[in-house]
């Protein structure tokens, strides 16, 4: 395996990070200053960065929760909120989580110990599909709907362009689908805000190939191979 596949594999730094830090003189390999990108990585090397030795877990894993709301999306929480790591802590293996969601906000999350798998599906630049069953006070028009697809300024920038879908319209709320594939803090909520809508209540239902389907709030399950292998497709990765 090249070595800047090897850095991004164990969670490091993504692969052109990895470069940086091959390029910056950081990582030895079996003791020796690794200069080239091309250098590979055979079973048992002893790869370092900054003098720490980095490892590719023996087998990956991959797992979905559907967090419910109240939880951080954090490791650990300084103010001591409960958090979507302590649901999956009976997994067995130390797991990151991939991406964010705000603490209101219940939904399908990615927890893994694979690094590059994690950079990609959170980076925007690989356009991964993100969904959000949204309900928003009052009753979206046509033209509330074209301005959420067109993009909206949110700290002077616009979102991209989104995809909304009107699932039904009573009671003075409004219950729809939005497609999104960037990340930004807070993004589909403060969307709704721009256009006189607050959301009352936020689920992310699929990332990518990824449906959460019937799995309750506050539980997990293992990915299938069927999935793990899908979600590699969507984001351009092959699996070892």
């Amino acid at each position: 395996m090249r070595i800047n596949r090897y850095i991004a594999r164990a969670g490091v730094a993504s692969r052109r990070a990895a470069e940086r830090l091959v390029r910056d003189g950081r990582v030895t390999l079996n003791g020796e200053p690794v200069s080239e990108l091309s250098t590979l990585v055979d079973p048992g090397d002893l790869v370092e960065v900054d003098g720490t030795r980095i490892a590719i877990p023996s087998s990956l894993t991959y797992v979905l929760l559907n967090k419910p709301a109240g939880h951080v999306v954090t490791l650990r929480d300084p103010q001591g909120r409960p958090t979507a790591a302590d649901l999956v802590r009976d997994v067995g293996t130390r797991l990151v989580p991939v991406g964010r969601l705000d603490a209101p906000t219940e939904g399908l999350i990615i927890f893994t110990d694979d690094g590059e798998l994690a950079h990609r599906v959170a980076h925007p630049s690989f356009e991964l599909d993100k969904v959000y069953e949204v309900v928003a006070r009052g009753i979206l028009n046509e033209d509330d709907v074209r301005t959420l697809e067109r993009g909206v300024v949110l700290d002077g920038r616009a979102t991209s362009p989104a995809r909304v879908e009107i699932l039904s319209a009573r009671s003075n709320a409004t219950r729809a689908l939005i497609t999104i594939h960037e990340g930004r803090k807070r993004q589909v909520r403060r969307m709704f805000e721009a256009i006189d809508h607050p959301v009352e209540s936020l689920r992310r239902v699929r990332v990518g190939p990824l449906e959460l389907g019937s799995l309750r709030p506050g539980r997990w399950r293992h990915m299938t191979e069927e999935e793990v292998d899908a979600l590699f497709d969507a984001v351009g990765l092959e699996r070892d």
